[in-house]
């Protein structure tokens, strides 16, 4: 098993939801991590609950940044690097949903959509491949199933989704001979905030934000000699339509 204790991971959209989740599976481990947000009270707030748990000794900051600008991501990882003086794992997590039929779908909706989910991957590693190469580490992305289901009133999204499917597999080409691995996770129904969902007893089925972060740290910790590059990961048992 490739230990991955003392490792520091950035983690987008990081103060709720998968993004949250992920984290305290980390410190769990002993990976250090810093969780971005738009608002920089959210971030604090979630690396604040994150080193209130006492887990280990792992250690999580907050900080602000917009995956939609590229300067921001580049300042972030600046500041994950100044802080704990490595950059071993980035997960692409931030994103969004915007829905509707192609003739009420607004075009700051796709902007919305696309400039989150599928360019803010782009800046992410682009902000952050220097030092991913010179830690040898660990690129992940959040995508979905929507990544390669597509669905009516979905096309902003599937676009974004497909798009970070099909994005992730070409990068992890282009880094495999520079000791990056670099993986895409698809999960179905995640009990999340996501599309204006409140989280409670109805979402009990679906998966929950720690199976992610189980599913981060197995391949974080998997042998470095394999690579899982495309993960499906769905609820075992939906309810019936």
């Amino acid at each position: 098993m490739n230990s991955i204790q003392n490792k520091v991971a950035l983690i987008t959209g990081g103060s709720k939801g998968i993004g949250y989740g992920v984290a305290e599976s980390l410190m769990a481990k002993g990976v250090h991590v810093a969780v971005t947000s738009r608002s920089e009270a959210a971030a604090n707030e979630a690396a604040d609950n994150l080193n209130n748990t006492g887990a280990t000794e792992a250690k999580a900051i907050g900080i602000a940044a917009d995956v939609r600008n590229f300067e921001s991501q580049q300042k972030a990882i600046e500041a994950v690097i100044e802080h704990f003086g490595q950059l071993d794992i980035i997960i692409a997590n931030a994103g969004l949903g915007r829905f509707g039929g192609i003739e009420t779908l607004s075009i700051n909706d796709w902007h919305d959509v696309i400039d989150t989910n599928l360019t803010g991957v782009f800046y992410s590693i682009k902000a952050g491949v220097d030092a991913l190469k010179k830690s040898k580490g660990y690129f992940i992305t959040i995508s979905s199933l929507a990544g390669t289901n597509f669905f009516a009133g979905g096309a902003a999204y599937n676009a974004s989704k497909f798009g970070v499917t099909g994005f992730t597999q070409a990068v992890m080409l282009d880094l495999r001979q520079h000791g990056v691995k670099v993986s895409t996770i698809m999960p179905g129904s995640v009990s999340t905030y996501f599309n204006n969902n409140e989280p409670g007893e109805k979402d009990a089925w679906k998966i929950q934000i720690e199976d992610i972060g189980k599913l981060v740290v197995d391949l974080l910790e998997m042998h470095p000699r394999t690579l899982p590059s495309k993960i499906e990961v769905r609820p075992t048992t939906p309810p019936s339509k």
